[in-house]
């Protein structure tokens, strides 16, 4: 079959277009755009955008930069001297002050405490967080009550709760009293805020304070997961927890990693509650200091206004390292799931 005279010319343009190489082979102009893996050059943002972008980000910018980075710079400034907090700092003393944290018993069993609050606070409010949010996720009686039992004490103020608590629990208090009448322990009485029991019942008023915080985000999560995988699952003769086990927990995982995450942080610079529940000069015999407390103790309350601020730099990069190393190893995952370029920077 002979060729029209039409095709011709638009065969030889085709030809023309693929450009000989040596040894007889040919080579076609490499296509542009997507075909050709290369990015689109991103539109620069007009003069407009930028101003609306400078305008509603600007008041949060200035806010942040006056109340979280200058307050970190100078807390770096005054750790270097020898300063009681009246007027200018003059007696410069270098690393004299983080030579002394570094070096003191008391700020170890602090870091200690800290830690043993992270690890205890992530193996009982998690599984509890979890067994709850999936209780209240399904339809029951008296579900309301329980969701506004379980997430009330995490708006009731630390302040409240802490003052409330160091009343009801010392030996003579509420509690024991309750416990008394109702012949639990007989008439033995518990010293809930004692050395041996301190850190569990700081564990306990934890888990009661915070534990709604982490139900209302793992509750949120549920909500993310299709309900047609639970009914795949069933079809397929799966059992309730087969399910949880198989679809729940892993659909579930960034938004426990999250909630671990704030755990941490919030674990590492735990302040008020011991501080009011057990007082300023109690919290290290009883076991519950933190590095917090232990700021505040001999910074403000000794007037040793440099020593004070050289511990919270030190509280400061522990919960940096924690932070940087968490979202390194644990959120990495996640992180790069979220960006359009595969987490690359």
């Amino acid at each position: 079959m002979s060729e029209s005279p039409q095709a011709a010319p638009a065969l030889e343009s085709s030809l023309d277009s693929v450009t000989p190489l040596e040894g007889g082979t040919a080579s076609v102009p490499p296509s542009t755009g997507a075909a050709s893996g290369r990015r689109a050059p991103r539109r620069r943002a007009s003069w407009r955008e930028r101003f609306e972008i400078t305008l509603l980000s600007g008041p949060a910018i200035v806010v942040f930069v006056t109340f979280v980075i200058v307050p970190v710079f100078a807390a770096v400034y005054y750790g270097f001297y020898r300063w009681k907090g009246f007027g200018p700092p003059t007696d410069f003393i270098g690393l004299h002050n983080y030579k002394v944290i570094l070096t003191d018993p008391e700020f170890h069993r602090a870091v200690l405490h800290n830690f043993e609050i992270v690890a205890l606070s992530l193996i009982i409010q998690g599984p509890i967080a979890i067994l709850l949010a999936l209780l209240l996720n399904r339809e029951m009686k008296g579900r309301s009550i329980i969701r506004v039992l379980v997430f009330v004490p995490w708006v009731v103020s630390e302040v409240i709760a802490g003052t409330g608590l160091s009343l009801m629990l010392p030996v003579n208090g509420a509690i024991n009293g309750l416990l008394t009448d109702m012949h639990v322990f007989g008439q033995v009485k518990i010293e809930w805020l004692g050395p041996h029991m301190a850190l569990w019942t700081l564990m306990a008023i934890l888990t009661w304070k915070y534990l709604g915080f982490a139900v209302i985000l793992l509750m949120a999560g549920l909500q993310n997961i299709p309900e047609e995988l639970y009914e795949a699952a069933a079809i397929d003769g799966a059992s309730y927890w087969q399910m949880q086990r198989s679809i729940t927990l892993p659909l579930l995982g960034p938004t426990i990693r999250i909630w671990a995450f704030l755990s941490i942080i919030g674990a590492l610079q735990l302040f008020d509650l011991p501080w009011i529940v057990w007082g300023e000069f109690n919290v290290d015999r009883d076991g519950v200091s933190t590095m917090a407390t232990y700021m505040a103790h001999y910074g403000p309350r000794t007037n040793l206004y440099g020593y004070g601020n050289a511990v919270a730099v030190v509280l400061f990069l522990i919960s940096l390292i924690v932070a940087l190393f968490y979202q390194r190893f644990v959120l990495r995952r996640d992180i790069a799931g979220a960006t359009t370029d595969g987490g690359k920077r």
